[in-house]
Formats: structure tokens, sequence, C-alpha cells
């Protein structure tokens, strides 16, 4: 047989090659050269035997006939009894000669090796013979021709290509060779045969080992269990289940050396496709056979309950496998406690990691800062330090993460200081911070109106080469937004968008909540207009709070337009939205509308809260309405919504408004009845109404009562106080009465002291109401609300030019004057005949962005038609119909006197 061979070049290290033929043992040669390549070849036995050296004798002379194939395979032949100097022969030549050796001369020296046992050499040897890629049937047809031709007793070195195959991932070329071998009734060891079929398994052709397999019983292999469990394998992967406990059954049967596992393979499989439950009993019936589980058993099952969410019962099974001793798997553990935690069970992970703490077995870093994590949100604080701090011992490091994660629900909860140790702590383990726990810092500080510690943490973040992210400028623009600095919210804003850093959702949100809180609605629009053309998504939130500050600036229309946008941008109004509209609607006077949409919502099974409905009862209320809020409080309570102290606290402050003493006793007992007992709110609406009603007695009392129930008056009770004391005229006590208040934990604020600066400017102590101011604005009390006081105080008194003065005090203060300063003035202006100046102020007030309301376009109006410029007036008519105000009893007596005088 002529073997043919693809001329490649093959380099070795013992040797280097060039373009090599495939060669046979016998050379067609004529009979008269015969007896010539004999004595050569005779000659080449001899100087390979021999003693001399072999560089020399293979240059001598004598040696004229130039080296071939079949010289060399037949002197291999011939050196088989000594295969390790046939090997040194062949690497000489290679090496030396640079002699290309014939694909016969590998064969029959791995043969050779192999069957002197060299099988390190012979590996070496063939995996050279395979290096250009030969193709494995030309492979295996010289395997067998020198096998043949040299009558070799072992076929282990078809056994050594197989394996060779399979090391190099070339599995199916080593089945190739087995089914050629099996064609020539040549069979490979059972252990490679087992190599062929676990290297199957591994690249997942699991159908080809159940094919392999029964090619293999078929030719009476007899299999072993290490055959059997890559079977085994490739069903479960096949998810045949069926064959799989066939197997087990067959090899029982046959009196197969089963063990552990085999079962656990089975396990294994039927956990990986969900059905832990019949491997639970697969492993229920090893006792019936004899075995025991183990505690790979174990450990498989807890994951594959794990996967089906059956934490319960892998916990029953944990616990059975520590008491049998077994130290359960990391893996194990933390499967079953991330699941427990996962479901929100974090009592029973948390015991769970203690148990197994005892035996030596923690969970992973992963798993426990994940704990540690839950058990935060869960305000199980004390569980989460003690599992921190029982990391060290148990050989757990603390990272990065956990520390972030502790400094983060540190400042959730406004435990700043502890937070800022953890931080230290953090950097003395060598410990490096990310931006975690500087955005956890900045943001709680934030949060609690600290900016200052904000802006250190902040630049302490920048000193360590830390780069902020959007979450740290936002939390910062929040906080300014949050105590009204918009000026640097919107710095930080600038500073952040010129670092190239997009601002998100929650920082367009940020701003325009800032701005509608300081109803600067225009601007407000103008950034949620920004926000969309950046391509930033505006979310549930930032519709609430832009339907919040148009409802609060009275805009409904566009108000309900923004609750018509939010389908069609996949988002849905929640509580927050409807109360928001509920209340802009009650402040607009259009209480019975805010009632049909309540009503609406209610048709359409939107959920409303308390909240809502205490909006709407306040508006009822406020109208005088106080029946009508009772009507709803039986709807509301019908539709599922309990009552709550807010809605009673309204309904108590409607009834004392109306002196509906009956009405109000019913409403206190009707909630001393469902358990619910006067908060400071309710208390301080029921001192307030004593006090207006000059009942100070009685105030004092429910003052006495309140602190006798716990309940701690605040700035409004003492405030209310005040009010009535002022009003009664018994202004020592009540400055009595600010001294306790600076001595407890209420300080005055504006309202407070403005009670005290009415009603000086009422009695025209213009005097000491000025002293006070003064002292207000030392203390930056000082507002617009106690600057209008004062300036409607020297108005009634008639000093025009103190309370003109108060006007350029006010704006050089930084205290912005509003409708009602300029309407006063300007009413005291067209009293005295200076129109002119009233419109100059007008004018003013219009480029200061303020909306004059009816009062002043009223005085304005009045001023005019004084001074005869009707045509003026009735201009100011129009303007105030064109901005939706309506012209009242005063306008139109205003305008019909001056054209009957015209």
């Amino acid at each position: 047989m002529k073997l043919t061979r693809p001329h490649q070049p093959l380099r070795n290290s013992s040797f280097n090659s060039k373009h090599r033929p495939l060669c046979t043992c016998k050379s067609f040669i004529s009979d008269n050269d015969e007896e010539k390549e004999t004595q050569f070849i005779d000659t080449l036995k001899k100087i390979v035997r021999g003693n001399q050296s072999w560089k020399l004798a293979l240059n001598d002379a004598v040696l004229s006939t130039p080296l071939k194939s079949h010289h060399i395979e037949k002197v291999l032949i011939q050196t088989l009894d000594d295969c390790r100097l046939a090997l040194r022969f062949f690497n000489f030549l290679g090496l030396h000669k640079n002699f290309n050796h014939s694909t016969a001369s590998f064969c029959i020296l791995i043969h050779g090796l192999v069957q002197s046992n060299l099988f390190w050499p012979a590996s070496s040897l063939l995996q050279t013979l395979l290096l250009p890629g030969l193709n494995p049937k030309a492979v295996f047809d010289a395997f067998l021709d020198c096998y043949e031709k040299c009558r070799f007793s072992s076929s282990l070195g078809f056994d050594l290509l197989i394996n060779s195959y399979v090391q190099n991932k070339r599995v199916s070329d080593a089945v190739f060779i087995f089914r050629l071998m099996k064609k020539n009734n040549l069979f490979p060891e059972v252990r490679t045969l087992n190599g062929v079929l676990n290297a199957l398994v591994k690249i997942r052709q699991f159908g080809l080992v159940l094919e392999l397999f029964d090619e293999i019983v078929i030719v009476g292999i007899l299999p072993d269990i290490y055959m059997h469990t890559a079977v085994m394998r490739s069903l479960c992967e096949l998810k045949d289940f069926v064959r799989a406990k066939e197997m087990i059954c067959y090899m029982d049967s046959a009196g197969c050396d089963l063990n552990v596992v085999m079962y656990n393979i089975l396990i294994h499989g039927l956990c990986k496709s969900q059905r832990a439950f019949e491997a639970v009993e697969v492993k229920n019936s090893l006792t019936e056979r004899g075995l025991t589980a183990d505690v790979v058993t174990y450990c498989t099952l807890v994951l594959g309950l794990c996967k089906v969410q059956e934490f319960e019962v892998g916990v029953g099974l944990m616990n059975e496998m520590i008491e049998l001793g077994f130290a359960p798997s990391e893996a194990a553990v933390s499967g079953l406690v991330e699941g427990l935690r996962r479901k929100g069970k974090i009592e029973d992970a948390f015991n769970l990691v203690n148990k197994v703490g005892r035996v030596g077995v923690v969970p992973n870093l992963f798993v426990y800062n994940a704990l540690i994590n839950s058990l935060c949100k869960d305000r199980r604080f004390n569980e989460a330090e003690f599992l921190f701090n029982k990391m060290g011992p148990k050989g757990l490091s603390p990272n990065d993460v956990t520390y972030s994660i502790l400094i983060d629900s540190l400042c959730r909860r406004g435990e700043m200081d502890i937070a800022v140790c953890f931080l230290r702590k953090m950097a003395d383990q060598g410990i490096n911070a990310t931006i975690y726990p500087y955005n956890s810092l900045i943001s709680g500080h934030c949060k609690l109106g600290n900016l200052s510690a904000a802006e250190s943490f902040f630049d302490e973040m920048i000193d360590k080469g830390l780069t902020p992210t959007v979450i740290t400028y936002t939390s910062l623009i929040s906080g300014y937004c949050n105590v009204g600095e918009l000026c640097k919210a919107f710095r930080l804003y600038h500073e952040m968008t010129g670092k190239g850093i997009a601002p998100n959702t929650y920082t367009f949100t940020a701003l325009i909540s800032g701005l509608c809180q300081a109803n600067i609605m225009a601007k407000a629009i103008e950034l949620f207009d920004e926000m969309v053309a950046h391509n930033v998504m505006p979310n549930e939130v930032t519709y609430n709070v832009m339907i919040e500050g148009h409802c609060r600036e009275g805009n409904m229309v566009k108000a309900f337009e923004l609750l018509g946008e939010m389908p069609g941008k996949g988002l849905l109004a929640d509580s927050y939205t409807y109360r928001a509209l509920i209340t802009g609607l009650c402040s607009a006077g259009r209480v019975s509308e805010a009632k049909e949409f309540v009503d609406g919502l209610h048709r359409e099974h939107h959920k409303l809260n308390e909240m809502c409905y205490s909006a709407l009862l306040h508006g009822y209320c406020k109208d005088g309405r106080l029946n009508d809020a009772l009507g709803a409080c039986r709807e509301m309570v019908e539709r599922g919504v309990d009552m709550d102290l807010v809605c009673y606290a309204v309904l108590i402050d409607g009834s004392l408004k109306q002196s509906d003493t009956r009405r109000y006793f019913r409403l206190l007992k009707e909630m001393h009845d469902q358990g619910l007992r006067p908060d400071n709110v309710i208390y301080t609406s029921m001192i307030d109404a004593k006090s207006k009603a000059g009942n100070l007695r009685g105030a004092f009392r429910l003052w006495d009562v309140m602190v006798g129930e716990g309940c701690v008056p605040n700035v409004v009770t003492y405030t209310a106080l005040v009010n009535g004391l002022c009003r009664a005229g018994c202004m020592d006590k009540a400055e009595l009465l600010c001294k306790e208040m600076l001595a407890s934990s209420s300080l005055p604020n504006q309202i407070t002291y403005g009670r005290f600066l009415d009603h000086l400017t009422k009695e025209g102590n213009m005097e000491k109401a000025v002293q006070l101011h003064n002292a207000m604005l030392e203390g930056l009390l000082a507002n617009t609300v106690t600057y209008n006081i004062l300036i409607h105080g020297f108005c009634k008194m008639g000093k025009f030019q103190e309370a003109t003065e108060l006007l350029c005090g006010m704006m050089d203060n930084g205290v912005l004057p509003d409708c009602i300063t300029y309407s006063t003035l300007i009413y005291e202006y067209c009293r005295r005949g200076s129109l002119h100046e009233a419109l100059k102020l007008w004018d003013s007030m219009l480029n200061q962005g303020l909306k004059p309301d009816t009062i002043a376009y009223n005085f304005l109006i009045y001023g005019c038609c004084i001074r005869g410029e009707l045509a003026k007036a009735f201009e100011l008519r129009d303007d105030m119909i064109r901005r939706g105000m309506k012209p009242n009893k005063f306008t139109h007596n205003a305008l019909n006197h001056a054209t009957c005088l015209k």
C-alpha cells in the first residue's frame, strides 16, 4: 500500500525538517540493485549500533549512496529491539543531516516506543507528526500499515493517537479514529474511551456521547463506572431523566459498583432542571441502596431548592447536613442566604449566617454585603453592625462596598457623625474611599440643610482625586434649592455641564422644584422644555412638581394639561399629583369642581389617600361649607379611606372657625373613639380659636391639657397665644411668653414677631415698631410681610416719606417687595393725587415680574378716575380682564362715578 502525504514543513526542537514525502517500508527498486541496498542498510545498521561517531561515519565516502526514507524505515524496524537507540538515530538525522523523515518512519518509531512503554517520547513524536495538520484518515492508514507490516503486538499506539487528538481538543477526530479502529477489529482501552466521552461532555456533544456509548457496548467492550458517569451526565444535560434512572437500575442489576457520585450527577441534573423535589426523593432513596448522601449531595440540593425559591426546605436540609457533621460549601450558604434575603426573610438569613458561622463557614463577601445592605434597608441597624463586626474574626475583610453600604445607611437616617467615623476608619484600614461614600455624606448633609458640611466633603473628595458624578452635583443642587439658594444651585449646574457631565432627570427635577417653590414659573417652564430638548425624560416627580407649581400660581388649565400629557409619556399620576390638583382647585375657590374631580377619579378606580381628601376637606372648610366637608368625609370612609389626624384637624379647625361647638366636641369624641389623640396641630387650632375669641383663660387651660398629654407646643402654638395677648392689649404678658419661648426649643419666627409688629403699628407706636423690626433684621427674621406691616403703619399715620424710604430699605436688605407692598404705596400716591408717581411705581412693579391683583388694579383705576384720566382707567380695566381677573363692584363704581362726572 502506498501512503501519500502533502508536502508540508515540519519543525521540532530535536531536528530540522524539510518537505517529507509519505513512504512505505517497502520501496520499488530493481533486482540488480537489491543486493547493494541490502549491503547499504546493513552498513547503516552497523553504524547505528557501533561505537564510532555517527557524524564521521555518515560523511565517509563509502556511503556514497544518498540516504532515502525507505533506508531509514528499514533501519528503524531492525533497531526496534532498542527503541531508545532508534529514537536517537531518528533525531540525529533530523538535527545534523536535515533529513526529512517519512510518515512511516514516525509511525514505526511511535509504535515501537509505545510497545516499550516509552509513552512520553512517543507522545512528543506524535505531536510533531500531527503538527502540520495531516488528515486523520491518512495518519490512521499510516499507523495501520506499519502496525500490520511490522506485526506489533500492542495496539496502544492507536490509543496514543486518540489521546493526542483529545488533548489537542480535536475530539471529533478522536471519535473518527475510534470508528476506523473498530472497522479493523482494533479496540482502544476503556480509559482511552473514557477520555473521549468526557471530552465530548465538556464540549456539550451529549448526543454523540450516547451514540458512541451504544457503539462501545455493541462491540463487546465492558463499560466501567467512569464511562457510565459520562453517559449519566449527558442524559441529565439532555433532560432525559427516564433513561438516566433506567441506567442506574441497569447498573445495579448488572452488579456494577454504584457509588454516591452517580446519584449526585442525577440529583444535579434534576436540580438544574428545577425538579428539586424529585432530587430530594433520589437523595432519600440512597439509604435503601446502602449509600449515604455526602456533602456534595446536600449542597447540590440546597442550591437546587434555591433555584425554585424553596428556601425554607433548603434551610431544613442545611440544618440536617450540619447535624451530620458536614460543613456546607460557601456557594450553598451564599445561595441560601441571598435567596432568603431577596424574599424578604431577613431574620432567617441573619440566623442562618450565625448558625453556619459556628461551624466555620462564612458566606462570600458579596452575599455578606448584600445581607448588611438589606438589614440596613429594613432598619435593623444593630444586626447589620453585628455582622460587620463579625467579619474580621471570621477572616472576611470588609471592602469599600461594605463601608459604602454602612455609611449610606447612616447618612439616610441622619447619623452623620457616625458615618464620618466610618469614613475615617475606612482610611485607617488602608481602603481607598470611592465616590459612593462621599456621595452619601454630601446627600445626607444636604437633606439636613447642613450645606457647609456638604461643601466641605465635596472639596475633600476633589482633593483626593475623585471625580464628582451627576449624583454628587444633583445632591448639592437639590440642597441649595431646598434652602432657596437658587443662584448657587444654577452655578453648580453650569459647572457640571461645563465639565461634560450630563444632567439627569433628578438634576432637572431638583432645579424645577426650586424654581416652583420660589414662584418663578416662567423659568421652571423654560427648564422643563430644555430638559425635554436634551432627551432627558421627565418622570412622575417632575410632572408632580410642575403641576403643583402651576396650581400654586392658580394656572389650573396648564396643570390639567400636564396631567393629560402623563399617560402619553408612559407615566402614571399618583395621589401626590391628585392632591396638588385638588388643593389648586380649592385655593382658586373652585371647591365644587374639586369634588367633581375626586368623584371622577373614584369612578375611574384611581386610589386616593387621606392627603387627597384632607385637601378637599380644607377647601370646604375654607369656604365655610362644613356640612359639605362632613359629607365628603362619609364618602371617603365608604370608599375605604380611613380618617386620620390631619382630616380631623381640618374638620375641627373648620368647626372652630364657625363657632360650631357641638360639632367640635362631637369630632373630638369620634376621634378619641377611634384611638386617635389630638396632636399639637389640633391643640394649636383650639388654642388659636380661643385666643381669637378673647377667651384667653380657656386658651391657657387647653395649653395645660396639651402639655399634660405630652404634646410639645411649637412656634405656631406660642404665636397663637401671643396674638391673643396682643389683641387683648396684654403686651407685657405677650413679651413674657416670648421669653419663655426663647428658653424652650421653639424660637420665635417672623409670624410671632409680626404679631407684635402689627399690634404696635395699629396702636401707632411706630418708634417701638421700628426698633422691633431692626432687631428682626439683625436676626434675619425680617421679611416682606413685616416690611408691609411697617409701610402700612406709616401710611396710616400719614408718614408717607418714611413709608417710601422703607421700600428702598427692604431692597437694600435683600427683601423683595410684593404686590401688597406696591399696592399700599400706589393707593397712598393716588389718594394724595400723585398719579404720575403711582404709575411709575406700577411700572416698577411690572418690571420686577410681579403680577398685580384685583386690589392693585382697583387702586390705580381709582387714582386715574379722581384725576380725570378715564382713558387710562378703562385701559387698566381691559388689561385686568386680559390677565384673567374680573372687575368687581369697586371697579365698576369708580368707573361709573368718573363717567358721570365727565
